[in-house]
């Protein structure tokens, strides 16, 4: 069914305007709302026949949950940031960010300009209440009214959306971040409109590092520039927060200098795995297991996958080109993660390079002797790794850049865990 037909038949359901009910189911598709979803946020607003059909509720934040139908709060702006989105084939600017009160905070997406400020307290009448990524967040719409109000509320949240980079997560609007350009390229993708050219690398602060996609070019954003970038966003990139710089964004040079932290925060593997991915993280463990596609494999030329008995699962049959990996299962009593090994690291464990493997396979006639010895190398022993933490649907993955032996005796690696799981 398309989305005419939901919207011609969501209309007669409700008794109301077909156009204006198809305008709003557009809006929401257009916001990666799933249709069923869609439908569902629509029946509220417009009422069903169900609790919530006389009108909106007045709701403190705290008391909101995704199944809430429309709803007016008095809540603080603590955030307003413009991003652009694509609607009707058109690009639509929307507001967004976060409001709060006494009993908590909600992240807000204004389809009109309402003029938003940050520290302004402000009365939203009904607002349209919908699910994403599982927490309730107010749409505001052309049927809100919203009003600034003469009284003042004391939040207990900071105003204005600064953060340093360890305190951005995957979903944050808004934010304003102070930071070092570690790393900088441009590159060009096949972007929306064609072809298009942007910056992509990793910011540093004093409390770690994120990669960042930058969508308009800015001259300040260079390596090793010092720079503050505001209303930026952040969203999931292989598994970690990326911070996202658009042309909504303000990005200006600071003459003062900024230190980059050099540690890795150090986590418990079960630890770091429930934190659903970190871009920079140290973790300690020992090998179990050394996976099937490790040692001497080979990739398509194309893509670089790997292909599996002259298959490329995107090209098809292709001539592979050799390389090294090593996919190692690293446990520490309170999760598993595989730590992914390139090719120089997996130099270094192997104890030769890529033509030294080469011979060994020829000799034993049988690739999987590099493997194995490997396996024979690593297996059973305690590694400290840092890297790139990533978790999905698949596991969870560590792109290695170190990967070292733990010098320490077993027994008072032991004992440090048993105190640490005590306390």
């Amino acid at each position: 069914m398309d989305l005419d037909s939901h919207a011609e038949e969501l209309a007669s359901a409700l008794g109301v305007d077909n156009e204006e009910v198809k305008v709003d189911l557009q809006n929401l598709v257009e916001y990666s709302v799933p249709i069923d979803e869609a439908k569902q946020s629509l029946r509220r607003k417009y009422g069903d026949g169900s609790a919530d059909a006389g009108g909106p509720t007045t709701k403190s934040i705290g008391e909101i949950t995704p199944d809430t139908g429309n709803v007016s709060v008095t809540a603080v702006v603590l955030t307003a940031g413009e991003r652009s989105i694509r609607y009707q084939g058109d690009d639509h600017v929307i507001v967004e960010g976060e409001l709060a009160d006494e009993t908590g905070r909600i992240d807000y997406t204004a389809w009109e300009d309402f003029g938003l400020e940050p520290g302004e307290t402000i009365t939203v009448g009904n607002a349209g209440v919908r699910e994403w990524d599982g927490e309730p967040e107010l749409n505001l719409g052309e049927h809100a009214a919203i009003s600034v109000t003469d009284e003042s509320l004391d939040v207990p949240y900071e105003i204005g959306g600064e953060a340093t980079l360890a305190e951005l997560e995957t979903g944050d609007r808004a934010r304003s971040v102070e930071v070092v350009v570690v790393e900088c390229e441009t590159r060009t993708i096949d972007g929306r409109d064609g072809e298009t050219e942007i910056l992509s690398g990793v910011f540093g602060d004093e409390s770690g590092r994120l990669p960042f996609t930058c969508w308009d070019p800015r001259p300040e954003i260079e390596t090793d520039a010092t720079v503050r970038a505001e209303n930026v966003y952040v969203r999931e990139f292989r598994g970690v927060p990326e911070v996202n710089v658009s042309r909504f964004s303000t990005v200006e040079t600071l003459d003062r200098a900024i230190e980059v932290g050099t540690d890795a925060p150090s986590l418990g593997i079960g630890q770091a795995v429930d934190s659903g991915g970190i871009y920079d993280v140290e973790l300690t463990g020992n090998v179990i297991e050394v996976r099937d596609g490790s040692g001497l494999i080979q990739r398509c030329p194309e893509c670089r996958r790997v292909v599996q008995k002259g298959q490329c699962r995107t090209h098809g049959d292709v001539d592979g080109e050799d390389d090294l990996r090593v996919k190692a299962i690293l446990d520490d009593g309170t999760g598993t993660v595989t730590a992914v090994l390139d090719d120089e690291l997996t130099e270094e464990i192997y104890g030769g390079d890529l033509d030294d493997a080469r011979e060994a396979a020829r000799e034993a006639m049988d690739q999987e002797v590099v493997a194995d010895r490997i396996r024979e190398r690593i297996v059973g022993r305690a590694y400290r790794v840092r890297g790139h933490l990533s978790v999905d649907e698949y596991g969870a993955n560590l792109d290695a850049n170190s990967f070292d032996e733990v010098a320490e005796d077993p027994a008072d690696r032991a004992s440090a865990f048993l105190a640490e799981v005590n306390a």
